[in-house]
């Protein structure tokens, strides 16, 4: 997590919301992203997105059954749905979204099999997003 960590930095240094991933399989980092939706001019530019993209290319395969999303947010409904197909095997994220997370949907959006571990780095993660969000209102 403390990688997905750095990869939230970056974000926040290049004025993103402070959201980085990365995907591990068999230990070894094979993806790393942070969001990009303002750089690229892409809603669908998070980092969780981008990660799981970076992954598949490196895997050549579609399916991330044997790997690890590490996420310093709870992944939205949309990068919820794309871990679903991926077939993700873990989700580990920081802090929880109690605006957009996927857990407010209700219904069971990951894959079935996909381990979902919450809550590591919470603080950090979450320190984050609030010095973010306080540049922004000018706090």
């Amino acid at each position: 997590m403390g990688e997905a960590l750095k990869e939230a930095r970056k974000a926040l240094d290049l004025g993103e919301v402070p959201v980085g991933a990365i995907v591990v399989c068999h230990d070894k980092i094979i993806a790393r992203a942070h969001n990009q939706t303002e750089q690229l001019t892409d809603a669908t530019a998070h980092a969780e997105m981008l990660a799981v993209t970076t992954a598949s290319y490196e895997l050549g395969s579609k399916y991330l059954n044997e790997c690890a999303l590490y996420v310093t947010l709870e992944p939205c409904v949309m990068c919820a749905g794309a871990l679903h197909w991926v077939q993700l095997q873990k989700l580990v994220f920081g802090a929880e979204d109690v605006q957009r997370g996927y857990s407010l949907a209700g219904s069971p959006l990951l894959h079935p099999r996909t381990e979902v571990i919450k809550g590591i780095y919470s603080t950090e993660s979450k320190a984050l997003l609030a010095n973010f969000f306080d540049r922004i209102r000018g706090v």
